[in-house]
C-alpha cells in the first residue's frame, strides 16, 4: 500500500482556517437578551386608614346595690331582669330598731332644748343682778357656761335625730342608677350587714354602651406620629368613626365614636386602651361580650397602592422595592410600608409621583441589571369578576396599565 506524504505547510494553513473560522463563528453569536419585568406607575392617592381592634363590652354604668344598715330583708320589689328607674325602692329591710332609734334621738333633742331655755332664762336674770351686785361674777360667769353647754347638747341632739333618720331611710334600698337590675343576691329573711357591705343586687345602664379596644402602644405611636406631620386628616376633633363587627360576624347597625385612649401602656401586653361609645337602644349589646371594631381614623392622602408582589421584606422586616429608572435600570429603594389594603400595600414613604415599580420578574433582576419594562397585567382583585364586564378602556386597571406602558416605552 503507498501512501502518499502531505506537505506540512498544507497542513498548518489548514489548522489555521479552521482556527479562524471558529473565531468567526463566535464573533457573530448574537448579544445576551435583556430580560423583561412589568412595572406599575405609582401615583399618590387618597387612602382611608382603617384599624381594626379587638375589645369587649361594658355597660355605661355599673351600680352595685349593697346593704347600708344592718337587718333582715323583708321583702323584694322589683322582677330580675327588669328596667328600674333611679330612685325606685329594690328592697326593705326591717325598720323598727331604727324608727326606735330616731324616735329616742328626737327625745333626747326635745330634752337638750327644755335646758337650752333655762339656761337662757337664767343668764337674763344674772345678768340684770351681777350689775346690782346681788349674784357674784362667778355665778354669773357659770350660769352663761351652762348656757354655751346647753347650745351643744341641742347641737348634737340634731345632729344624732339626722343620723338615726338616715339609717331609717336606708332600710328603703333603692336603685341609685337606671337601669337592667340583675339577680338577686339575697331572698327574703336572710340578714344583710352594713359593716360587711352586703352585696344584693347589681343595675347596669346599657344604652349607651362602652367598648373597649386594645391597641398596641407601637400603632398607637404612628398613628399619632401620621396626625401630627399632617398625613392623616381625622374625622372630627376626638370622635373617629367606628363600626363594631358582633361574635357572629355580623356588623352593627349603629355608628360608635372614640372617646379617648389610655395615657398609660399595660406593661405586661404592651397595649393601650381605646374607649368607643355605641347607643344600644335595642340591647342587642351585652356586658363582656367579644367584638372587633373597625376604626376610621381619617385619610392619608400622600400614601403609594403598590401590589405586594412588588414589596419585598429581608430577614430584619425592612420593606423594600425595585424600582427601573430612567435608563431602564434597576434601582433598589427602601420603602416604609405600614399595612396592608387587599393586595396591596399602603407605603408612606421612600417613593416618588411617576415611578415604575416592578412587579412582574422581580426574582430575575437585581439591582444595577438593565431590563426592559412592560406594562404589569395584575389579577383582578377579589370579587372583581362577580361585577359587570367593562371594556378595556373603562375598566379600572386600564389607566394604571397604560400609564406603565407609557412608561416603558
Amino acid at each position: 500500500m503507498r501512501m502518499e506524504r502531505v506537505p506540512f505547510r498544507q497542513i498548518g494553513l489548514a489548522t489555521v482556517a479552521i482556527v479562524l473560522a471558529a473565531c468567526g463563528q463566535k464573533q457573530s453569536a448574537p448579544p445576551p437578551q435583556i430580560p423583561e419585568v412589568g412595572v406599575v406607575v405609582v401615583q399618590p392617592t387618597a387612602v382611608p386608614v382603617v384599624t381594626e381592634l379587638p375589645g369587649r363590652t361594658n355597660a355605661f354604668l355599673v351600680a352595685q346595690v349593697r346593704a347600708r344598715v344592718d337587718g333582715i330583708v323583708l321583702r323584694r320589689e322589683f322582677i330580675e331582669g327588669s328596667n328600674v328607674k333611679a330612685g325606685e325602692r329594690l328592697y326593705k329591710i326591717d325598720p323598727a330598731p331604727y324608727v326606735a332609734t330616731l324616735n329616742n334621738a328626737r327625745a333626747s333633742l326635745a330634752k337638750a332644748r327644755a335646758n337650752l331655755v333655762t339656761q337662757n332664762a337664767l343668764v337674763a336674770r344674772y345678768k340684770v343682778l351681777v350689775l346690782a351686785s346681788a349674784v357674784s361674777k362667778q355665778d354669773y360667769d357659770n350660769a352663761v357656761a351652762a348656757q354655751g353647754q346647753a347650745e351643744a347638747d341641742v347641737d348634737a341632739g340634731k345632729a344624732a335625730v339626722d343620723a338615726a333618720q338616715i339609717n331609717l331611710n336606708y332600710t328603703d334600698v333603692i336603685s341609685p342608677v337606671t337601669g337592667k337590675v340583675g339577680i338577686s343576691q339575697v331572698t327574703p329573711g336572710a340578714y344583710v350587714q352594713a359593716s360587711q357591705a352586703t352585696l344584693m343586687s347589681t343595675v347596669q345602664q346599657m344604652d349607651p354602651m362602652y367598648v373597649d379596644l386594645n391597641q398596641s402602644s407601637l400603632d398607637g405611636l404612628k398613628l399619632r406620629r401620621e396626625v401630627e406631620e399632617g398625613r392623616l386628616k381625622t374625622s372630627g376633633p376626638g370622635a373617629a368613626k367606628v363600626t363594631l363587627i358582633l361574635e357572629d360576624g355580623s356588623t352593627y347597625a349603629e355608628q360608635g365614636k372614640l372617646q379617648f385612649t389610655d395615657v398609660t401602656v399595660d406593661q405586661t401586653t404592651g397595649s393601650v386602651t381605646i374607649r368607643t361609645l355605641f347607643p344600644n337602644p335595642n340591647r342587642v349589646l351585652l356586658p363582656g361580650m367579644f367584638v372587633r371594631a373597625r376604626i376610621d381614623e381619617g385619610t392619608n392622602d400622600t400614601a403609594f397602592l403598590v401590589p405586594q408582589v412588588g414589596v419585598l421584606h429581608d430577614q430584619k422586616g425592612q420593606a423594600s422595592v425595585l424600582v427601573v429608572d430612567k435608563d431602564n435600570k434597576v434601582v433598589s429603594r427602601p420603602v416604609v410600608a405600614a399595612r396592608a389594603q387587599g393586595q396591596n400595600w399602603i407605603v408612606n414613604s421612600g417613593l416618588n409621583p411617576g415611578d415604575r415599580v416592578i412587579v412582574q420578574g422581580v426574582e430575575k433582576v437585581h439591582a444595577g441589571a438593565t431590563v426592559k419594562p412592560v406594562a404589569a397585567l395584575l389579577p383582578p382583585p377579589p370579587g372583581a369578576a362577580s361585577r359587570p364586564s367593562a371594556s378595556p378602556a373603562s375598566a379600572p386597571t386600564a389607566a394604571p396599565t397604560a400609564a406603565a406602558t407609557a412608561a416603558a416605552h
